[in-house]
C-alpha cells in the first residue's frame, strides 16, 4: 500500500496550485495523508475526488468550512498500521514525550504545522512524520511532501521528497 503525505498545502496564498511534481504522485497512492491547513475548501475537493482514500484534518488556519468537513485527529488502520493525523503537536522540545503520552494507541503519527520535515520515534515507538510543506518552505531550502509503504502493519521505504524552487513566471508551488 503506498502513501502519500503531505500538509501546510495554505493554497491559494502560499501558491495557485498543488506542484506538478505531487500531483503526479496522485494516482499512485493507495491514501493521502494530509495534517491540517489547507485553507482552501478547493484543494480539499480536489483531493477528495482523486484520491483512492484520504485520511485528513483540519489545520489551525482552516475556517469553519473546513472545521466542519475534517476533524482534529484522524485515525485509520492501513494493512495492520495503526496511522493517525493531527495538525499540530506542539514545539519540537518534548514532542515525542508528548505525543507518545497522547497517541499510546498508535504505530505512525503524521502531524504538520511547522512546515518542516520530521521523521523520529519515540522510546514507546510512535513514528512521528511531519512531511513539510509542499507549497511554503519557509527558512527551509525546499518544499517538500513524502512517500511511503506499509506492508504487514510497517511503514518502509519512506521517502522525503523535495521540490524545485519556483520561478518568477511559474506559480505550481514547487518551492
Amino acid at each position: 500500500m503506498r502513501l502519500l503525505l503531505m500538509s501546510d498545502t495554505h493554497l491559494p496564498s502560499r501558491a495557485r496550485e498543488l506542484p506538478p511534481l505531487l500531483m503526479a504522485e496522485l494516482p499512485l497512492a493507495d491514501v493521502v495523508v494530509h495534517a491540517g491547513d489547507w485553507v482552501d475548501t478547493a484543494t480539499l475537493d480536489l483531493l477528495e475526488e482523486r484520491a483512492r482514500r484520504l485520511v485528513a484534518v483540519h489545520g489551525n488556519n482552516d475556517g469553519p468550512e473546513l472545521r466542519g468537513r475534517l476533524p482534529e485527529v484522524a485515525r485509520a488502520e492501513l494493512d495492520g498500521l495503526r496511522l493517525g493525523v493531527v495538525h499540530e503537536t506542539g514545539p519540537a522540545q518534548g514532542r515525542e514525550r508528548r505525543c507518545a503520552e497522547r497517541f499510546p494507541d498508535l504505530d505512525v503519527l503524521v502531524f504538520g504545522h511547522s512546515h518542516i520535515p520530521w521523521d523520529t520515534t519515540t522510546g514507546t515507538g510512535l513514528r512521528l512524520l511531519n512531511p513539510g510543506s509542499p507549497t511554503d518552505r519557509r527558512r527551509r531550502p525546499h518544499c517538500t511532501y513524502m512517500t511511503a509503504t506499509v506492508a504487514e502493519g510497517r511503514l518502509t521505504d519512506l521517502t522525503l521528497h523535495r521540490l524545485p524552487p519556483r520561478t518568477a513566471n511559474r506559480a505550481d508551488g514547487g518551492g
